[in-house]
């Protein structure tokens, strides 16, 4: 059952299986409840960093969401990166289930479909990108460095890439 806290509007789309809120254009400063990014902007406020709102410029890609991947994910969709750019090519099982972020319900999806299911309903404003595929090989290789290069916001290259897996062919690639 829906908690009674949970606002009016919210109670309806979620009893219907539906995204909760809709994307937020810009960053609000304002402390509000109803505002994902108040608590957050607090950094800003306490002089911590200059401009908070500048983090939905900025994108990250994460090779391996697995049990580091997964939270990194996760983190940095919270705060409101611009864009994730999603790498591993391995399926969901359930030996994953108790050490991971995924859900019985992912069963068998590949681990980049769950994760931008998952990471979408936490934050609809970030963009997702997903790659299913072994990046050690010589084709996927060249695809994994034209992501580097060009699969940022706008084209741009992105900022960071974040090797999160756990083989070592991966780690050396």
């Amino acid at each position: 059952e829906i908690p009674k806290s949970v606002p009016k509007d919210f109670q309806l789309k979620m009893a219907e299986g539906k995204q909760v809120r809709e994307k937020i254009e810009k960053i609000s400063e304002e402390v509000r409840d109803d505002n994902p990014y108040s608590r957050l902007m607090a950094l800003k406020r306490m002089g911590v960093v200059e401009n908070y709102e500048d983090i939905r410029t900025f994108s990250c890609l994460i090779v391996g969401l697995g049990g580091i991947g997964s939270v990194v994910g996760e983190m940095l969709t919270r705060c409101g990166i611009g864009k994730l750019l999603l790498f591993d090519y391995d399926k969901v099982e359930l030996a994953n289930m108790n050490r991971l972020f995924f859900r019985p319900e992912h069963l068998g999806f590949t681990k980049v479909e769950a994760s931008a299911k998952t990471l979408t309903e936490i934050n609809p404003d970030v963009i997702f990108e997903t790659h299913d595929y072994n990046i050690t090989t010589l084709d996927s290789y060249d695809k994994f460095m034209n992501s580097i290069a060009q699969g940022g916001i706008d084209g741009k290259p992105v900022d960071l890439v974040l090797c999160c897996v756990d083989n070592y062919a991966a780690r050396m690639t």
